[in-house]
């Protein structure tokens, strides 16, 4: 009832461009998960509060980040864009290019984690690194269509669903809830969209 009450409170204390920004962030992932170009622009103009919004509450890390979401928004928009005429599909990653991908993050998160415990008065240093070099990585495989970025989507938000109780910032927790219930959609219904796209040039033999 406490985490009911405080989450309550905590939207109802939320601007109105948070509001819009947490708007523009549901419409980014239903756009995504149905693969409309148009899932880019919403991505940048929310990215473009959190990044002003963050900045101005000196939240640097956070405010640097989502100005790479912004950066990312455009090269997504880009690459979809050049995709639909050249029908750019989803596809997905062998499990040694994901061992891969997974151990340099974990090596740069390890490290930026260290940075940040030993040399800043950051909180939870290790897991925010972690989410936050997986999410850099993972925007990335969204705008190469790689399947595979839910599965990290789910993971990431999970754990960031743990940093934000701990902190007591229970309106972000329920919305990535939320995000993480969305992940798992994306995942199913691009994955019932690969297995129909492999089966295609199966039936054509």
């Amino acid at each position: 009832m406490d985490f009911l009450t405080q989450t309550l409170s905590g939207f109802t204390a939320m601007s109105h461009w948070e509001y819009i920004a947490v708007g523009l962030s549901m419409a980014y992932l239903l756009l995504a998960i149905k693969e409309s170009l148009w899932c880019w622009p919403a991505a940048f103009f929310s990215t473009l509060i959190y990044t002003i919004m963050y900045w101005n509450g000196a939240l640097l890390m956070e405010s640097l980040l989502n100005f790479y979401y912004m950066y990312m928004a455009v090269f997504g928009w880009v690459v979809w864009r050049k995709g639909k005429a050249e029908n750019l599909n989803i596809t997905s990653w062998s499990m040694n290019r994901h061992a891969v991908l997974i151990s340099l993050t974990t090596v740069a998160a390890i490290v930026i984690g260290y940075v940040m415990q030993n040399y800043t008065h950051a909180d939870f240093a290790y897991l925010d690194s972690f989410t936050t070099c997986f999410a850099v990585v993972t925007t990335y495989l969204v705008a190469k269509k790689v399947l595979e970025n839910w599965l990290y989507w789910i993971v990431i938000d999970a754990a960031s669903m743990y940093l934000y109780y701990e902190k007591g910032y229970y309106p972000t927790l329920a919305l990535f809830i939320f995000y993480t219930i969305m992940a798992a959609w994306g995942f199913k219904t691009w994955y019932e969209e690969y297995e129909q796209s492999q089966a295609k040039p199966l039936a054509q033999l």
